[in-house]
């Protein structure tokens, strides 16, 4: 998915696709606009299209409606709820997210992990969060919850709660990809020790078995291939999710065709990075740098 793709863009155009089909249904089933409206006790019209062409939230009860009305099979039904939670779910802002404070979103985050079998994340701008220390993610639930403007502080059980989710990478029955660019490496969100700290962590980190972490070095020739937005991809026993932090929310993918071209893209990406030592080589330089410093 090109990177210039906005976060209600991608919802819209799911929303539409879900509309299309409850439009093709309906013309399947013989019955004009007009009539479903009657059908449906609705004064016009107008709001049958409105549904169809996705300019209007689709509810679980708009889904069954269509249904009833076009007289389809029930696993018909069963199928298109199944795609009204996936449109629904697509896009949650920060603020929806976080509703219940910092530590809720981490713990229902933790039980995802449990059940992860392979789990790829790509990093353009942070150090990712089953990497953290706690002290670089006292520095960034800190940050979320000024810009985000929450009243709770609960930031130190979220620390916490974010710790006890990496556990997960002890589990020998999954693995554990990470793949930055190097400019990751360099970025220093907090004081120069906690960076310091952090990569030394990372160092350690490096040297688990469940564990595989590669850097893409910044003056490599990238033959044609462009950093893309942030993204983590995890492949759970019934389906593979693909969420794509941004500032105001969360975009979260399932719908294979997309989940595939993430899968693409990392496999571009992954055949630039480095790993062993020279990836080992490319953490300590700037580690070696505040040293120095």
């Amino acid at each position: 998915m090109p990177s210039s793709r906005s976060p209600s863009s991608s919802a819209q155009a799911a929303r539409q696709r879900l509309g299309d089909k409850l439009r093709r249904m309906r013309q399947e089933a013989c019955v004009s606009g007009v009539r479903f409206a009657e059908l449906a006790g609705w004064r016009a019209s107008s709001q049958v299209s409105m549904v169809e062409r996705g300019q209007r939230t689709i509810t679980p009860d708009h889904v069954r409606l269509w249904c009833r009305i076009c007289r389809v099979p029930e696993h018909v039904t069963a199928e298109l709820l199944a795609e009204q939670r996936t449109v629904i779910d697509m896009w949650q802002t920060h603020q929806e997210s976080n509703r219940a404070g910092l530590r809720g979103r981490q713990e229902k985050l933790r039980d995802k992990y449990q059940t992860v079998r392979l789990h790829r994340v790509y990093q353009t701008k942070v150090i990712p969060g089953l990497l953290q220390t706690p002290a670089l993610m006292t520095h960034y639930l800190t940050t979320a919850r000024l810009e985000q403007h929450l009243d709770l502080d609960d930031v130190a059980e979220a620390v916490e709660s974010r710790l006890e989710r990496q556990q997960c990478l002890n589990r020998p029955d999954a693995r554990w990809l990470f793949l930055l660019e190097e400019d990751v490496l360099w970025y220093r969100p907090g004081p120069a020790e906690v960076h310091a700290e952090q990569l030394r962590h990372l160092l350690a980190s490096m040297r688990r078995p469940t564990v595989s972490f590669g850097v893409i070095p910044r003056a490599i020739d990238r033959r044609g291939v462009n950093p893309e937005e942030s993204f983590t991809m995890s492949e759970l026993p019934a389906s593979v999710v693909v969420t794509v932090e941004l500032v105001s929310g969360t975009l979260t993918l399932t719908q294979p065709y997309e989940t595939r071209m993430y899968a693409e893209a990392w496999e571009r990406l992954f055949g630039l990075a480095v790993h062993g030592d020279r990836a080992r080589a490319l953490v300590k330089a700037p580690l070696s740098a505040l040293a120095g410093a």
